[in-house]
Formats: structure tokens, C-alpha cells, sequence
């Protein structure tokens, strides 16, 4: 299975990649069968319900809203997110939606937007099925659809696969599954990580689009910090969570860099990392990395190389970018990186890992060092639960973007120090990651079911 360094990093909006973007995702792909079929022109009646984690924490995260969105023809990368709130409380009063923003239809959220607290799909925790109905009353479409993590959407009638995940059988010159595998190719090519999975991402693009493209996920990261920076403010949901990356910038730029050096450089990684995830739980533009709940990783490493290492540069960001992509493929593939499937531990605790081995290769890391780094970060991240208080991507969860930045700098540190022998290997580390989230009660992935969710009074 090809899976594009572009599949793990997608630009769309939050709280949650597996509860908004996938769900906006999901009604986008039923409203093209729809049309596919020839059922569009004789719909007068959608019907969406919610299943599993999407039905117990859908309305905190935001699911209602994007199911209403992408119904009416919106896509998380290009959604106007000023205009999402006031849209929608015209959708709820007017009792009415625009079908692909192309034809009106009465849609009353409280009869056809339903939530199914205790009830899940076979397929996964995160399931949803859309129905159209025709004037007199029949089913003209029912599909099932289900979001599997990072905005990764399939249909299990589509797909036969192993998890429910669409494989891409385009070739590749240097496939992997494994980080053993990987580690093997780089060794007989002589390539890093980095330039083995530009390589494989030629199959798709051309290397100078691939570069182009890579900087521009680059840029709606810094524009998401800077926002980040610059909002106050409460967040919405009801917890009364205050912003607090505008006036912790406030507080940094007084200050003297190199003040309580080397730990002043904390201070503005937590800042980088607050304002991605503060920006994410406010329902603003964030890239998948590898999913919204853990957006903040990536940003927040990424701006400290370019902030603190010298001769940082585009080359780099683009390395570190494709590295992070290649670590990711390995948890996608041979785990999950779903908070629903396998707790925080697969978004945390997987954007960690990716960041750590990313951020070790661009300060001159070999293979072997940059996997190590990549096993240090999940390693001390397992066991993570996803248990998000009131159902809010907001606490625990944006302090804990701040928390696995400053874990994925420390990894990468202590593989650079090393020769890249360790006791525990990646892939054993993903396996083992996997296996604890089976065993995982459901409590505790994101279900707001359990752990700080139920001990923790809300406000």
C-alpha cells in the first residue's frame, strides 16, 4: 500500500481530523455518488446519523458543523472558516441546507442530524451513515462511511482492505512497510530517509511540485502559529478555556532570548505549539499532522529549527517534512493513528515520534539515528489515553501538543548523542503500540468517558 507524505499532511480545519475533517469528507463523497448514480435531481430528504466516538464526542468536536458543511458542497481545505458560525446558525433557524450548493432542502438538525451516544459500527469507532430519500418516502442511497484518523475516510462497500483503508497500488521504486525495511534501502541505496521518500513521492508528482508543495504546507503552519499569536480570547465549547499563546508572545518578546538559556527555548517551542492547538480547538485553518488533535507537533519543532538552528533553511524543512511523512506511513500502516482506535497515543504519541526522527535527520542524523529518535518519541508516549474533558479537543489535549514538542526535541537529542544501536526497535515499538490500544478500554479513547473527562468537574 502507497501511501503520499501528502495523504499524512492535509490542510483543513478543526477541532479533529477523524470528527470534522472526515466527516465534511465523508458527505463531499456521498453527495458525488449521489450525483454518480443519478439520484441527486430526486433527493428531497438527508438523513445523517453518528456512531461511536463520533456520536459520543461529535458535538464538541465540531462533527454537526462539518456534516452540515459538506452537505452543502464545502471541503476542509478551501471552507471559508470566518463565515462557518454564521452559516450555520442560519442552516439551524432556516431549518433548511443547500445540497451540494445547488439545491435547497429542508434539513431539521434535531430529526436528521443524529447522534448515537452508545451505539457503534463494526468497522471502526468513528462510523457515520448518510440516507436520501426520495418524495414518496424511499431510501434512493444509504452509505456507510467511516473516519479512520488524520481525515482518512473509506466505505467499507468500497473496500475489502485490511482496516478498512483504500490501498494505492501505484509502484513505487523504494516501497516499505517497516522501518527495518526502510533502514535496508537506505542502506543499499545509500540514500536518507528523506531522499529515499522524495523518490517514492515522483510517482505522483514531479519533484519540483512536490517541493512547491511540501513549502506551502509549510506556510499554512506559520500561518496558523502566527494567527495562533495574535487571537484572545475564550475558546468555544464551554469549558471558558482561555487563549493563552497572545499574551505568552507578549511576555517572550520582552524578554531576552537567551534569558535562562538553554531553557528560555522551551518557552517558545510551548508557544508554538499552544497557538497551532488554541487555533484548532477555535475551529481555524490547521494541517493534519498526522492528525488536528496533535496538529501542534510538527509546527511547533518545525519553527524551532528554524528559530534556534543555525543555517536553517527550505531544503531543510522540506527534509524534515518528507522524513516526518515516511515515519507516519509506518504507524498508519501497521497500527493506527486514530484517538477513537487507539487513544492519544496514536496522535500525540505518533506526531512525537515523527517529529523527533524528522527534526534528528535535519541536523545530520543517519538512519539508524533518526529511527531510534522516532522510537524514543512513541516509546515514552504509550499508553497515552485520549480522554478530552467535556468532549473538547481543548484539555488535556493542547498542553499536551506543548508537552510532546519539547519530548520530540529531547529524542532527537539523545539519538544524536548515540550511534543509532538501541535495545527496543521502531517497529517493535509501533507493534507494541498497536496491541496497547486494542487493550485499551473504550473509555479512554475519545469517548469522554473516562479519566480526566469524568474527574475533572466542568466549568
Amino acid at each position: 500500500m502507497a501511501i503520499s507524505v501528502f495523504d499524512i499532511f492535509k490542510i483543513g480545519i478543526g477541532p479533529s481530523s477523524s470528527h470534522t475533517v472526515g466527516p465534511m469528507k465523508a458527505a463531499n463523497l456521498f453527495i458525488k455518488k449521489l450525483k454518480e448514480q443519478n439520484h441527486f435531481a430526486h433527493v428531497v430528504r438527508v438523513q445523517v446519523d453518528l456512531y461511536g466516538s463520533l456520536g459520543a464526542t461529535g458535538k464538541g468536536h465540531g462533527s454537526d458543523k462539518a456534516v452540515l458543511l459538506g452537505l452543502e458542497g464545502d471541503e476542509p481545505e478551501t471552507v471559508d472558516t470566518g463565515s462557518i458560525d454564521q452559516r450555520i446558525t442560519a442552516m439551524i433557524s432556516d431549518k433548511c441546507l443547500q445540497l451540494s450548493g445547488e439545491r435547497s432542502l429542508d434539513f431539521d438538525v434535531d430529526t436528521d442530524l443524529i447522534f448515537f451516544r452508545r451505539k457503534a459500527l463494526p468497522g471502526h469507532p468513528n462510523g457515520m451513515i448518510f440516507s436520501a430519500f426520495n418524495a414518496q418516502g424511499g431510501c434512493l442511497q444509504k452509505s456507510t462511511y467511516y473516519s479512520v484518523g488524520g481525515g482518512f475516510v473509506v466505505n467499507p462497500d468500497e473496500s475489502t482492505a485490511e482496516k478498512n483503508i483504500i490501498e494505492d497500488e501505484t509502484p513505487q521504486p523504494y516501497p516499505f512497510d517497516t522501518a527495518h525495511e526502510l533502514l535496508e534501502l537506505c542502506s543499499k541505496t545509500g540514500y536518507s530517509i528523506s531522499e529515499l521518500m522524495l523518490k517514492n513521492e515522483q510517482v505522483w508528482a514531479t519533484e519540483v511540485e512536490i517541493r512547491e508543495n511540501l513549502l506551502h504546507i509549510w506556510q499554512v503552519m506559520q500561518a496558523c502559529v502566527d494567527k495562533g499569536c495574535k487571537s484572545q480570547g475564550i475558546l468555544p465549547g464551554g469549558l471558558k478555556v482561555k487563549r493563552r499563546a497572545a499574551q505568552l508572545l507578549v511576555k517572550l518578546e520582552h524578554e531576552s532570548e537567551s534569558s535562562n538559556a538553554p531553557l528560555g527555548i522551551m518557552d517558545w517551542v510551548n508557544l508554538f505549539a499552544l497557538a497551532v492547538n488554541e487555533e484548532n480547538a477555535a475551529g481555524g485553518r490547521v494541517v493534519t499532522a498526522p492528525t488536528n488533535g496533535a496538529a501542534g507537533i510538527i509546527p511547533a519543532v518545525l519553527h524551532y529549527y528554524v528559530r534556534f538552528v543555525n543555517r536553517a533553511d527550505d531544503e531543510g524543512i522540506i527534509r524534515f517534512l518528507l522524513t516526518a511523512g515516511a515515519i507516519a506511513t509506518l504507524y498508519k500502516k501497521n497500527a493506527s493513528i486514530s484517538g477513537a482506535e487507539v487513544g492519544c497515543q496514536g496522535e500525540v504519541g505518533s506526531a512525537c515520534s515523527m517529529a523527533a526522527g524528522a527534526l534528528c535527520e535535519i541536523l545530520g542524523g543517519t538512519p539508524e539515528q533518526v529511527e531510534n529518535a522516532a522510537e524514543i518519541g512513541m516509546e515514552h508516549n504509550l499508553g497515552l489515553t485520549c480522554d478530552s474533558i467535556g468532549g473538547l479537543v481543548q484539555v488535556p489535549c493542547i498542553e499536551r501538543n506543548a508537552m510532546g514538542s519539547i519530548k520530540a526535541i529531547n529524542a532527537a537529542r539523545l539519538a544524536l548523542r548515540g550511534d543509532g544501536k538501541h535495545f527496543v526497535s521502531l517497529d517493535k515499538v509501533i507493534k507494541t503500540m498497536g496491541e496497547t490500544g486494542a487493550d485499551m478500554k473504550t473509555k479512554y479513547k475519545e469517548t469522554a468517558r473516562g479519566g480526566l473527562a469524568v474527574n475533572v468537574v466542568e466549568c
